[in-house]
């Protein structure tokens, strides 16, 4: 009864459903791994920018990536004479660019601060003169991400991402392994530059997409059984006697 299911064209279409099914489950099973990512990433942020506020100083940097997101303060002398761009920046839907310029703390170190965001059209302002208090959050070296252009060597005034160990590479003083994306200073920045907004903490699409995949790939297995049926049907319509 069942065995024209062994034919070369049921056997094809038998392949064809189960290699579905796999591909669907696999992106289902991949959307809720970055679901769950998010989550965890949610939370460390959620975590540390909770944590007390404190003098840079005062923070253990002896593992940058553990100090991220805190909260911290630094007061200092900025150098707009070593100030970058951070090139390929969008904020609410407009595009530009990061103002990063070192702050020379007491001890004679120094800490990037990303400033603020600035569309194109507009020029860098030029960062307050004296001593300046600046409040932000600690934020790690950005990593080469895949397609991005390989930075060009010697001294440079524009990057591509935020590496603090080559930007260093062109300043005369140390710099500490992490930057402060300023909320806040004293004194203030002026009207061209805007504060970086925070990362946004919701969940993202992942759940709803695996839910989707899912969905997708038992449609598959519905559809399956159902051509099978319409086929054995068809076949006891025109073979009464026997279906083979």
């Amino acid at each position: 009864m069942y065995r024209f299911l062994l034919r070369p064209k049921w056997i094809a279409f038998h392949l064809l459903c189960l290699l579905g099914v796999v591909l669907m489950v696999n992106f289902s099973i991949w959307q809720f791994g970055r679901l769950s990512e998010r989550r965890e990433f949610n939370s460390e942020v959620r975590q540390r920018s909770a944590l007390e506020t404190v003098n840079i100083s005062e923070l253990d940097l002896s593992d940058p990536s553990a100090m991220q997101w805190r909260t911290a303060g630094a007061i200092g002398t900025y150098d707009p004479s070593e100030q970058v761009l951070i090139l390929n920046r969008s904020q609410n839907g407009v595009a530009g660019l990061n103002v990063v310029t070192p702050l020379i703390l007491d001890d004679g170190r120094a800490i990037l601060v990303n400033r603020g965001f600035i569309g194109l059209s507009e020029t860098p302002p030029s960062a307050p003169s004296g001593t300046v208090r600046v409040l932000g959050t600690v934020q790690i070296s950005e990593q080469r991400t895949s397609g991005q252009a390989t930075q060009a060597s010697g001294e440079q005034s524009e990057f591509f991402r935020l590496d603090i160990a080559r930007i260093e590479q062109q300043i005369d003083y140390e710099l500490l392994p992490v930057a402060l994306v300023a909320k806040a200073s004293e004194p203030g920045e002026g009207p061209t530059i805007s504060p970086i907004n925070p990362p946004e903490l919701s969940q993202g699409p992942h759940l709803s997409y695996a839910i989707q995949w899912l969905i997708f790939s038992i449609a598959v297995i519905v559809g399956w059984v159902l051509a099978i049926r319409k086929s054995l049907a068809n076949r006891a319509l025109t073979t009464p006697s026997a279906c083979t």
